[in-house]
C-alpha cells in the first residue's frame, strides 16, 4: 500500500493543518515526519479554533491513528501543554497517539542555546522561533542527542546531565546576556517527561512497514514549507530539517518507491515569517490588506507575516523538487476585493530574465517580473461548489495550472473545514 504525502510549497503557514483535517477521513494513519514545535497547524471546526504544534492534525478524527515520526524533535514541556489542551475532547490519547522511539528530545538547554546563538548574531539574526529546534538537530547530527527510546533506559538522566553541562559551557562561550533559572526549567522538563512516558512508544519504521502490508492508508504530514528546507530553501534563513518530499522518507523510514500522491499546499498569495529574502513582498496598501483580511500572524509565535503577490518562480521550483501530483490553493477568499492581481512569472536576475530559482534571491540580485490578471469582488466564504466560483477566480486558477502543469484539486475559501471546495 502506498503512502500519500502532504507538504507546504512556500515559506510555511500555507494551511496544511486544515487540509490534513479535511483529508483524514480517507486515512487510517496520519504521520508527522519532521520539524518540532516551531510549527503551528491551525484547525477550525464547530466554531472552535485549535492550534497543534507537534501532534499530527488528524487527532480529532475518531478512527485515525496519529504518529510522531523519528524525524520530529519533541519538546516534552510543549507536548504536555498540547495534551492538556486536548483533554477536554475525550480522546483516547494512549491509543490514538504513537511516538517513535527514534524521535529526538528538545532539552531546556537547547532552547537557551537557541536564544544565545540568535542574540550573538545581532542584526544578522535569522529569525529563529527560539524553540531549540536548531540546537537539537545539531546534537542529532553530531551524535550527541537524547531520543525518546532513551527514556526507557535506567541511565537516561546521566546522559541528560552530561549533555546539559556541555550546553551550559557553550552558552557561556557566546558571552551574551541571557538570564535563566535552569533548576526551574528542569523541574518543568522532568514533570513533562513523566507525562510523555505515559504515552505509547513504538519502533515506528516497523509499525509503518506492517501497516503497509496490512493495506492501511497512510498520510505523511509535513511542517513548515519547502522554501524553508535545510538543503533547498533560502539558506541560511531556513529551518533545520528537510521539509521537502525526501524528508518523509528519512523522517518516517518509508521507501521512496512507496510514495504515491504528493499533495502540495500553497496560498493564493505569498507570506513569510521572520527574516530572509522575499522578492514579491509588498510594503503598500495591498500588502496591508492581505495581512489584515488573511489574519496573517504566526500560529506558533504570533509574529506578523510579511505578505506579497504569488511567486510562481519559487512555486514551480517547489513543485518540481517535491514531485507534486496535486495542488491545493488556500485563502482564495483573501484576494476578494482586489481589482487587479499580480503573479510573478519570472525574475530580472542581475539584468537577465530567468524563470528558475537562482542560488541567491536577495533584493540586490532579483527583481520580480509580473503578469497582471483580473481580480474578483465576490465573497467566497459562503460558496460550497466549484460552479459558484467567479469567472475571474477560475481564470486565475487556470493560469496557475497551465504554468505549474499540475491540477489544483482543492480551493479553500475560509478557515473552517466546511469552507473547502473540491474541483
Amino acid at each position: 500500500m502506498a503512502v500519500d504525502l502532504l507538504l507546504g510549497l512556500q515559506w510555511g503557514d500555507e494551511g496544511k493543518g486544515k487540509i490534513v483535517d479535511v483529508l483524514t477521513k480517507d486515512y487510517d494513519i496520519i504521520a508527522r515526519f519532521q520539524g518540532g514545535p516551531n510549527a503551528g497547524h491551525t484547525l477550525e471546526f464547530d466554531g472552535i479554533k485549535h492550534v497543534l504544534h507537534t501532534i499530527p492534525s488528524g487527532i480529532f478524527h475518531e478512527n485515525a491513528i496519529n504518529l510522531v515520526g523519528n524525524g520530529v524533535v519533541i519538546d516534552p514541556v510543549i507536548f504536555k501543554k498540547e495534551l492538556e489542551n486536548l483533554s477536554k475532547f475525550d480522546l483516547d490519547i494512549k491509543k490514538k497517539l504513537l511516538i517513535s522511539r527514534k524521535a529526538h528530545l528538545i532539552l531546556p538547554t537547547h532552547r537557551l542555546l537557541d536564544a544565545a546563538s540568535e542574540a550573538a548574531k545581532g542584526k544578522a539574526k535569522i529569525g529563529s522561533t527560539l524553540k531549540g529546534i536548531g540546537p537539537t538537530y545539531m546534537d542529532k547530527t553530531g551524535r550527541n542527542g537524547i531520543r525518546v527510546g532513551d527514556l526507557e533506559l535506567e541511565n537516561w538522566q546521566d546522559k541528560y546531565r552530561a549533555l546539559a553541562n556541555k550546553h551550559e559551557a557553550m552558552i557561556d562561550f557566546y558571552d551574551v546576556d541571557i538570564e535563566y533559572d535552569l533548576a526551574e526549567l528542569e523541574r518543568e522538563f522532568f514533570t513533562a517527561i513523566e507525562r510523555l512516558k505515559e504515552l505509547t512508544f513504538i519502533d515506528s519504521e516497523q509499525y509503518l512497514y506492517d501497516a503497509q502490508k496490512e493495506k492501511k492508508t497512510i498520510l505523511a504530514e509535513g511542517a513548515q514549507g519547502s522554501l524553508l528546507d535545510i538543503d533547498f530553501g533560502t539558506y541560511p534563513f531556513v529551518t533545520s530539517s528537510n521539509t521537502t518530499a525526501a524528508g518523509a522518507c528519512t523522517g518516517l523510514g518509508v521507501a521512496p518507491g512507496k510514495i504515491k500522491e504528493v499533495f502540495g499546499i500553497f496560498k493564493a498569495y505569498t507570506t513569510r515569517v521572520g527574516s530572509g529574502p522575499f522578492p514579491t513582498e509588498l510594503f503598500d496598501e495591498n500588502g496591508e490588506t492581505m495581512a489584515r483580511v488573511g489574519n496573517e500572524f504566526g500560529a506558533t509565535t504570533g509574529r506578523p507575516r510579511r505578505c506579497g503577490w504569488l511567486d510562481l518562480v519559487a512555486l514551480k521550483y517547489a513543485v518540481r523538487v517535491n514531485g507534486v501530483t496535486q495542488l491545493m490553493m488556500m485563502k482564495g477568499d483573501v484576494l476578494s476585493g482586489f481589482d487587479k492581481l499580480k503573479v510573478c512569472t519570472a525574475y530580472n536576475y542581475k539584468g537577465e530574465t530567468i524563470e528558475h530559482l537562482p542560488f541567491n534571491i536577495e533584493a540586490e540580485n532579483v527583481t520580480p517580473i509580473y503578469t497582471e490578471l483580473n481580480g474578483w469582488q465576490a465573497d467566497l466564504t459562503k460558496m460550497t461548489e466549484a460552479s459558484q466560483l467567479p469567472k475571474a477566480l477560475n481564470e486565475y486558477i487556470s493560469f496557475l495550472e497551465k504554468e505549474l502543469e499540475v491540477p489544483i484539486k482543492i480551493v479553500s475559501v475560509g478557515p473552517d473545514r466546511t469552507q473547502t471546495i473540491h474541483r
